[in-house]
Order: structure tokens, then C-alpha cells, then sequence
């Protein structure tokens, strides 16, 4: 039998250069589509007619659906081919988008950020066709582009937000949405090529699916309800011994089960498991940090004596150097992977997010603390977020790729759900005691100084996470290979095309 044509160069660079935008579009739609809602919620409200506490629920049931939607996507991608899978994901956002747009039905407008949540499947798909399309030498640099594309797009949609209500109403936030999403089909339908089926042995696993999606459900919303409930209240108590029963069963599900959703051995692998710690931690950090310097800054400085007074807009704006720093962590989180391997961007990005947030718990008075602190920690979540899928690609086979990374992205999304309710938490928990009531209430200083540090302490515990798994380094024979590889975890070589 003779040995297949190998690409040539050229070939190898038009191949990058057709399915890396498309992949990188993708990924930004959804995380502008996912952030952009957050500066307008006291707003939509307002306009329709709904309570502060049922508004979240346009963020709850969005990270709900992602959590659920992410690893599924990932794993069906794994079996029946990672394009039609992305097109699925993408579909979901554009219909949801679609949906937002005509209507101003608050119960519409949940289902319609349920369907966007859909999305989320584009972080896991895209990572797989990054490692099955591109050459070898240019996979690293790919994913931590896709990787960083989560931040940058995080801060971009802040920023358009508050420059789309400048000018329109909160449905020009939808419209962009829709825009996005129609582009990124496109592309993808013209640009990325028809990917083989890797895990042609596997096989659904719908009792596992169930099993997820019950835990995931009760998690998050006891997470994300809990400052409203009570966290000690009988519903938040409830739905937390819920979520660990089920997480339990499934468990004992996919141990059991011959084609599981989730292998976990796969995910006990060290390489994998304390890469999916620090990815919680992460998230954690991310979204927490987004809401409290969000909030910090639009606090009225002449009632409260701290913070800008600034419109949705300008917090945005003072959010941007995230974007920008996310941006620029992406070349250097692939040069730093190809000559150090992934453990220290990994360790970068924690050092640096916890060095920002202390920062910030210290210095706050002028808006320039802002801008530094929130370049600095954008560089180090563009990092992190480089890293992360190196360490799982490098410890599992093509065939589990996607489900791998979908379960790290969804531990991102439980990490940020769960930093979201500590910040508000810690805000709501202490807030200034005006002689006259007023309809807002308004955090301490000390407040936001203590959520600074807790952000801080979890980026740092993100940074040492890593030295916990054992590597070892192989033969430098070429630029792609210098990576750490994680001890006894190196995958057997498997043909992900003809």
C-alpha cells in the first residue's frame, strides 16, 4: 500500500489561513453574544416590566444551557464529525439572536438565550478542527488564538454594548448577535472542510446525558439563585444535595456504561483533572473580576466617595485593555507552549490575574488603576485560557478531543457562575447606610476590596494548581513536539484522516 501524499507547504499555509478566521470568528460571536446582556440587565428590567432577581435569569438559563449543551456538542462532534456539529452550535445562537430580536416577551427572551447557549459548543468543536486541519507546527499557535478569542470577544461585547444603547435600544444588542452568528455560518460553511469521524467505535450514551444535565441544572441554579434564596435556605440546600446525588449516579453511569459521554478515567488523568481545576478557578476569576470592576466603576462617586460614576459605556471602554491583553496573549501563550510547554502560561496567567486584582484591592482612586489592572489581567486569562487546551490535547487521544475540552469549558462556566454569586455576594453583604433610603443599595469600599482579594487568592491558587501534575520532556526534534507532555499520559498516535 502506498503511503498518502504528503501537503506541501503551500498547501499547509492556505488550509490555515481558509479555517483559522472562520474558527476565530466563531469563537468570538459566542462570547460577545454571551457578555453583552450583562450592562443591561437594570435596564431590560425596566423596559419589561420584570423584577431585578427574575432578570438574571437571562444569564442563568444562558450559562445553563451552555453547561449542558457544551460537553454534548463536544462529544457528538467526536462521533459524527466536528463541522456539522459547529454549524448545530452556531445555528442555536443565530436562532436565538433571531428570536431576541422580534420579541419583547421576557419568557421568549429566556428561551431565546437558551438557544444561544448553544453556542457554547463552539470552544470544544473548534479546538478539534484546529488539531485535525491545521499542519502540526501551526496547532498550538491556532488553539491559543481560539483560546483567546473567549476574552477578547468577553471585552469587546462589553464595549459594543454600551455603544449600541448610546445610539438604539437593547435590541440592537440582539442584532449584533445576529450579525455575528449569520458571518461565522458562513464562513464555516465555506472555509472549513468536511472532517472525518474519529471515534468511529463510539456510541451515544443518553443516560449519562441526562445524568449531566440534571447535576450541571441543579448546580448553577442554586449558585446563581443563592444571594436572592438564601444560601442557607431549603430551596439552595435542596438543589445543592440534588446536584451531588446526581453527580454521584453519573458517576457510577459512566463507569458502568460501554460508551460513555464522559470516559472517566480520561478525566482522573492528572493532565486533565488539575487543568480542569484550574480552569474552574479560572472562570472564576474572570467573570467575577468583569462584574466588580463593572460595577466599581459605575458606582456614584459623589454618594458613595469611590468609584467614576461611569455609563455603561465608558465601563465597557474601561474594560477594553482585558480584550487587548487577551489578544496579545495569544502569540506569546503559542511561543511560550512550543519552547516551555503549557505549565508555565498556565502558571503566568494565575500570577498575573492574581497580581491585577491585588492591585486593585491597593490602588483604585484614578481610572488609570483600572486600565492597568484590567490589561494585566486579560493577559494573564488569554494565557491561561492558551494553555489549558495544550495540557488536555496532549494527555488524550483525537477521538476524545472534543468532549475533553468540552468538559474543561464547562467547568470554566461553573467556575465564572460561581464567582458571579461570591462577588455579588460579598457586595450585597456590606453595603453603605445613607440617612435617607435610597432604591439602590450601595457597597462599602471595603466591600469591593475584599472581592479584590478574593479574585486574587483564586488566580493564585489557579497558578500553583499546575505544578501538581508530573511531566516530562521529550526529544526536542522539532518545534511543534517542545511541549510537556504529561508523564505515562501521552496518547497512542491515532488517524484522524485518509
Amino acid at each position: 500500500m502506498s503511503e498518502a501524499p504528503q501537503p506541501t507547504a503551500s498547501a499547509e499555509k492556505q488550509s490555515t489561513a481558509r479555517v483559522l478566521p472562520a474558527l476565530v470568528l466563531a469563537m468570538l460571536a459566542y462570547s460577545v453574544v454571551q457578555t453583552a446582556v450583562v450592562p443591561i440587565l437594570p435596564s431590560l428590567a425596566k423596559e419589561l416590566n420584570v423584577s431585578g432577581s427574575n432578570i438574571t435569569w437571562l444569564m442563568t438559563a444562558n450559562l445553563l444551557s451552555a453547561a449542558v449543551l457544551t460537553p454534548l456538542l463536544g462529544r457528538f462532534g467526536d462521533l459524527r464529525g466536528r463541522k456539522p456539529m459547529l454549524l448545530i452550535s452556531l445555528g442555536g445562537l443565530v436562532l436565538g439572536s433571531g428570536l431576541a430580536v422580534t420579541t419583547h416577551s421576557f419568557t421568549l427572551l429566556v428561551v431565546a438565550r437558551v438557544l444561544q447557549g448553544a453556542g457554547g459548543g463552539v470552544l470544544p468543536l473548534a479546538i478539534s478542527i484546529v488539531r485535525d486541519e491545521l499542519p502540526r507546527e501551526k496547532v498550538t499557535g491556532g488553539v491559543a488564538a481560539i483560546s483567546a478569542s473567549m476574552g477578547v470577544g468577553s471585552g469587546l461585547g462589553l464595549v459594543a454594548t454600551g455603544l449600541l444603547l448610546e445610539h438604539w435600544s437593547y435590541k440592537s444588542i440582539f442584532w449584533m448577535g445576529l450579525i455575528f452568528g449569520l458571518i461565522a455560518v458562513a464562513l464555516v460553511m465555506l472555509r472549513v472542510p468536511k472532517d472525518p469521524v474519529v471515534d468511529k467505535n463510539g456510541g451515544a450514551d443518553p443516560l449519562g446525558a441526562l445524568a449531566l444535565a440534571g447535576w450541571l441544572s441543579a448546580l448553577l441554579i442554586a449558585v446563581s439563585r443563592g444571594n436572592e434564596w438564601g444560601w442557607t435556605s431549603d430551596k439552595t440546600l435542596g438543589l445543592f444535595a440534588v446536584a451531588a446525588v446526581v453527580a454521584l449516579l453519573w458517576g457510577f453511569i459512566e463507569v458502568k456504561v460501554k460508551h460513555p459521554l464522559v470516559d472517566m478515567k480520561m478525566m482522573a488523568r492528572p493532565a486533565v483533572a488539575f487543568t480542569n481545576i484550574s480552569g474552574l478557578l479560572i472562570g472564576f476569576g474572570m467573570y467575577g473580576s468583569f462584574l466588580v470592576i463593572s460595577n466599581f466603576a459605575q458606582t456614584p462617586a459623589k454618594l458613595a466617595h469611590y468609584g467614576f460614576t461611569a455609563t455603561v459605556l465608558h465601563a465597557g471602554v474601561l474594560l477594553l485593555p482585558s480584550a487587548i491583553g487577551s489578544m496579545a496573549a495569544a502569540p506569546i501563550g503559542a511561543m511560550l507552549i512550543a519552547r516551555r510547554g503549557p505549565r508555565l502560561p498556565l502558571v503566568l496567567g494565575g500570577v498575573f490575574g492574581a497580581a491585577a486584582m491585588a492591585y486593585l484591592a491597593v490602588r483604585h482612586s484614578a481610572e488609570g488603576d483600572l486600565y492597568l489592572a484590567s490589561a494585566v489581567f486579560g493577559l494573564g486569562v488569554g494565557l491561561a485560557y492558551a494553555a489549558m487546551p495544550a495540557y488536555i490535547n496532549g494527555a488524550v487521544p483525537a477521538e476524545q478531543s472534543g468532549i475533553a475540552n468540552g468538559m474543561n469549558a464547562v467547568l470554566r462556566t461553573v467556575g465564572g457562575a460561581i464567582g458571579t454569586a461570591v462577588m455579588g455576594a460579598i457586595l450585597t453583604g456590606d453595603t453603605i447606610k445613607f440617612p435617607i433610603p435610597l432604591p439602590i443599595q450601595i457597597p462599602t469600599l471595603d466591600a469591593y476590596k475584599h472581592a479584590y482579594w478574593v479574585a486574587a487568592v483564586m488566580c493564585l491558587i489557579a497558578a500553583v494548581v499546575p505544578f501538581a501534575i508530573r511531566t516530562v520532556r521529550p526529544k526536542p526534534t522539532a518545534v511543534a513536539d517542545r511541549t510537556e507532555v504529561p508523564a505515562d499520559e501521552r496518547p497512542a498516535p491515532v488517524r484522524t484522516g485518509a
